[in-house]
């Protein structure tokens, strides 16, 4: 009898057991501790609806970003790092301010497919890296950087603050102001030399900020789907810097990015209360 009761006992036990290991599983699966899962996911966000879009920092570990254009084609983001991205739409590629070494850690860029594009803000070593537009680079490559860029490439569509210039039917790009205005900090960018570039691409309308501060000329900048801002100081804005742009810029989606050591907690308060969709990606 007492043999049979502890047989009993332990088959309770061990079904317990496994119950509560299960549960651990699922709540991992579930969550944001498991950043391998995750990194292999894509979100896909029609940019109409992207201000209902969860903005707690644990759904925004995924590596992938798509959006909807007017014709509803699919436009996705690729954060590598710093100021780096690929962008790919209808079977083109698109890169921007591609390093290998300039930023940590060491890119590859012979493992990302050739680029049809690539955009180059300014010469600064973190966003302009001749070896890096080589491995990109095909016979049919366009080149879109300032005139410093591409006296250093030794080629390139130049491009200089409020210049327009149309790249395809469906892809439009106007390069705007970036610069520094804080006393001490003039050096880093001066007025007039660098470029954010906003890219329309379909309807989809993208700005990329450059190195830059919370400069007047954002006030300028309307209807923006999708906005990736740069947010560490000395060289860019600060949080409450940060604020301000999105304040004037008011995208449907903000990517802080080029963040370095800022705290993600920082720029996530600094923005709160907007009603902007903040996303956080790898752009340190």
């Amino acid at each position: 009898m007492k043999k049979a009761l502890f047989t009993l006992l332990a088959a309770i036990m061990i079904v317990a057991g496994c119950t509560i290991k299960a549960e651990k599983q699922n709540a991992v699966g579930q969550g944001s501790a498991d950043p391998t899962t995750l990194n292999t996911q894509s979100t896909t966000t029609n940019v109409t609806d992207s201000k209902s879009q969860p903005s707690n920092l644990n759904s925004q570990t995924k590596s992938m970003d798509t959006f909807k254009t007017k014709s509803g084609k699919e436009v996705t983001f690729h954060p590598i790092k710093h100021a780096s991205m690929a962008i790919s739409y209808d079977g083109r590629e698109i890169q921007v301010d591609p390093v290998i070494k300039g930023a940590q850690p060491v890119t590859d860029y012979t493992k990302w497919p050739k680029a049809d594009y690539i955009f180059i803000t300014h010469e600064h070593f973190d966003h302009l890296d001749k070896d890096a537009v080589a491995q990109l680079s095909k016979a049919s490559t366009v080149i879109v950087t300032n005139p410093n860029s591409a006296e250093i490439l030794g080629k390139g569509k130049v491009m200089k603050n409020g210049d327009e210039l149309r790249l395809a039917d469906d892809i439009m790009v106007y390069a705007v102001p970036a610069y520094n205005t804080t006393e001490g900090h003039l050096q880093f960018h001066p007025k007039g030399r660098d470029n954010g570039f906003i890219l329309e691409i379909d309807g989809l309308r993208i700005y990329i900020a450059g190195d830059t501060e919370d400069i007047p000329e954002m006030a300028d900048i309307s209807n923006i789907d999708v906005a990736f801002m740069p947010c560490n100081q000395p060289y860019t804005m600060t949080p409450a810097q940060l604020r301000r742009a999105a304040d004037m810029v008011s995208p449907k989606v903000l990517y802080p990015y080029h963040f370095g050591q800022t705290p993600v907690d920082e720029m996530v308060r600094a923005i709160d209360g907007t009603g902007i969709d903040v996303r956080i990606r790898d752009f340190q």
